[in-house]
């Protein structure tokens, strides 16, 4: 179908899922590029396909209208409308993110978790939105290989824990050297960029870990830190 009014109804619904609570409703949401699109295809979970340049696709558009249903600065000529990605039964060591608030480490992180075989993520209920475009952007398609679940932490932990997992957070002052870290039926928990692991969280955690670094390194920005983490965790 070829579209060239920005008032079309269906215009105005793909700029709607640029907004959380839209996309949690319709439990759909945008992507934009080609790789992105091949990633999603691959798990069957594109639902409409949008173009600028290939009139074969569901909806060929004017370049106006992709811009105004882009969430980039530079649009890309393609973009597809897909499913929320199916939840799935937890298995494998986990890794937990306690109120990670920016979208590039959390894009970073996934990259990282498909990379080092971390099969599930539990986002905390405070943590940044798993689909924000920027999100989407940073994982290079990753996403659509990882089992990511929203909880909230206080209540679904203790579950973990009936699993026969060891919730093991992160602590420079009283952990152990991550590279004495067991390498299976691990939770591992990553705090948030600017308070770390939350009081309640911690409580909840049966044992802590610190990478060791110069003294005059206070600290590892959250994304670095999760890879280092799952990469002593995989690497044997």
């Amino acid at each position: 179908m070829k579209i060239t009014s920005l008032q079309n109804s269906k215009v105005k619904y793909w700029v709607s899922l640029k907004e959380k609570k839209v996309r949690d409703q319709e439990r759909k949401f945008l992507i934009e590029g080609d790789h992105l699109i091949n990633e999603a295809k691959k798990q069957g979970l594109i639902i409409e396909t949008i173009s600028v340049v290939d009139e074969k696709a569901d909806y060929y558009i004017t370049k106006e209208i992709m811009q105004k249903i882009s969430s980039q600065k530079s649009i890309s000529y393609n973009a597809a409308v897909i499913k929320f990605i199916k939840e799935e039964a937890i298995s494998g060591n986990i890794l937990i993110l306690d109120g990670l608030q920016d979208p590039g480490n959390l894009g970073t992180i996934i990259r990282s978790a498909v990379a080092f075989n971390i099969h599930t993520i539990i986002l905390s209920n405070t943590s940044v939105d798993v689909y924000n475009p920027k999100v989407i952007r940073s994982t290079e398609g990753m996403i659509f290989n990882m089992n990511i679940l929203r909880r909230d932490l206080e209540e679904f932990l203790p579950t973990i824990k009936t699993l026969g997992y060891k919730i093991i957070g992160t602590d420079v002052k009283s952990g152990t050297d991550v590279r004495d870290l067991p390498k299976e039926n691990i939770a591992l928990v990553i705090g948030s960029e600017g308070k770390g692991i939350s009081d309640s969280i911690k409580k909840l955690c049966d044992a802590f870990i610190y990478i060791k670094m110069k003294e005059s390194c206070e600290s590892l920005n959250a994304g670095v830190a999760a890879s280092i983490i799952m990469y002593e965790v995989y690497h044997e």
